[in-house]
């Protein structure tokens, strides 16, 4: 919930807020528009009204300017005026004083502060927006009239009502309110609903997340959509089957490590006991039990060794001593630890000297740890009068160790992961399951390749290249 509601807050304040900001700048700037257009309208229209009245301006000029002359024509021009149901006419005097109004009503005798203008203005008009005295909101033009010598001597005014304008400027507002809260609503909707359908199965992918890390690899995240949220799910489905399947291994690994060390514990403290009480007489007994427990315990170092190299090959801290190395000599001395064993389950193990093979740059007893667990892996899962072979040959620039069985072979299934830490295809067999991948990291230090291919119940081929050394090597002595 809390995820929620951060994502919807953060939403509301980018999303909404800028919509709402950019719904009142133009919302705004419309309305502004809109009164500065109307209210330049009236302001064309009573200047037009002005510009109208010139002939009769000229006949004021031409006449008597005196207060009674003024008088009576300001009476009979107001009289003449027919737009009085649209506007409003005033005749002042020289100080701006109202004479006579056409709406018949006592007029107000305040000066306005358009015929000041008009006053001082060139073309002799001034405009004032305001409100009169019954609240109404009013645009007035005056037009100041100047004799002979120059002196003003009266003003005509028109007034209109801006009324009806910010009424309309009102509606149209209101309107423009009206389409943003629709217009908002339509977003927060259409938006809420779009925020939900990620919002929701990352809520589902958090849960289904938690249970995985609380030990639940079953747990799954339905796939809805095809987009980068369905992509997630299938990324978080993947995983939870990689921790599964690396859980399974890592359990069946412990299993089979605790087998490993228990069978040889397991005959070692038997064969103690057995000395024990047979006591220091029975010579043969105890010869027997020494050799017994002597093989055990060189059985556990190996394992041990084996785990600890892994441990170390993990950790980036195998050290490799780097000389050039005769393969030929390597290989034969696995051979020769092999040969007695193979005779005894009955497989003939078959090596091909080559006269000549070239040197490679390499750490003799790593090679040999590789040899050595290729050549068992090849006896351990070969069937009774199987054949092992064992070739090298000199591929121009590398060579090659090629070391073939017709034993039980690999599936098809399991041949990928063969190389994989802690992965063992056939779990019938003991083993830590860490001795190919060990065996693949060693040589991959040695910028070579340990290449398998198997088919089940016909035996399978590993095929190691190594780059011959050059001539003289400067290659460091310790990687």
């Amino acid at each position: 919930m809390e995820r929620k509601a951060s994502i919807m807050r953060r939403w509301v304040f980018n999303s909404i807020g800028i919509i709402f900001a950019l719904l009142v700048v133009f919302g705004t700037a419309f309305v502004i528009s809109f009164r500065s257009y109307y209210y330049k309208s009236a302001e064309y229209s009573l200047s037009s009204r002005i510009d109208s009245v010139g002939p009769i301006l000229d006949q004021l000029i031409s006449s008597s300017t005196t207060n009674l002359n003024l008088g009576s024509l300001a009476i009979e021009l107001v009289q003449n005026f027919e737009d009085k149901e649209k506007l409003e006419m005033q005749v002042l005097s020289s100080n701006g004083e109202v004479i006579v109004s056409s709406m018949g009503f006592a007029p107000d005798k305040s000066v306005k502060p358009d015929y000041t203008k008009a006053l001082q203005a060139d073309d002799f008009r001034g405009l004032w927006t305001g409100k009169n005295k019954a609240g109404e909101r009013i645009m007035s033009m005056t037009l100041a009239l100047h004799n002979s010598d120059g002196a003003a001597f009266c003003g005509i005014r028109y007034i209109t009502s801006l009324a009806q304008i910010d009424r309309q400027i009102w509606v149209f507002l209101g309107l423009i309110v009206l389409i943003g809260t629709a217009i908002l609503f339509f977003v927060m909707m259409s938006s809420s609903y779009f925020i939900s359908s990620i919002v929701r199965p990352v809520s589902e992918i958090n849960q289904a997340a938690r249970q995985i890390a609380l030990g639940d690899y079953d747990s799954r995240i339905e796939k809805k959509t095809n987009d980068e949220i369905g992509q997630l799910c299938d990324t978080i489905n993947y995983m939870a089957g990689e921790i599964s399947a690396a859980e399974k291994v890592k359990n069946d690994f412990i299993s089979s490590v605790s087998h490993e060390l228990r069978t040889p514990l397991t005959a070692i403290k038997g064969w103690a006991e057995t000395i024990r009480e047979s006591g220091p007489k029975d010579v043969e007994m105890t010869e027997k039990g020494i050799e017994v427990i002597t093989s055990e315990v060189e059985r556990l170092t190996s394992i041990v060794e084996e785990l600890l190299d892994f441990s170390r090959m993990q950790g980036g801290h195998m050290v490799m001593k780097f000389e050039r190395v005769d393969v030929s000599a390597e290989l034969g001395e696995a051979v020769v630890l092999f040969r007695s064993r193979a005779m005894r389950e009955g497989l003939e193990l078959i090596y091909i000297e080559p006269e000549v093979l070239p040197p490679v740059l390499g750490d003799p007893d790593r090679l040999k740890q590789v040899f050595i667990n290729v050549v068992d892996n090849a006896i351990k899962y070969s069937n009774r009068d199987g054949r092992i072979r064992i070739e090298t040959a000199d591929m121009v620039g590398h060579v090659q160790i090629v070391i073939s069985d017709t034993g039980v072979g690999i599936s098809k299934q399991d041949l990928p992961n063969i190389k994989k830490r802690f992965y063992k295809a056939n779990k019938s067999q003991p083993g830590s399951g860490i001795g190919l991948a060990l065996a693949d990291e060693i040589i991959r230090r040695h910028k070579g390749r340990l290449e398998i291919d198997s088919e089940e119940a016909v035996g399978t081929t590993v095929t190691i290249t190594l780059p011959v050394a050059p001539p003289e090597s400067r290659m460091p002595s310790v990687l």
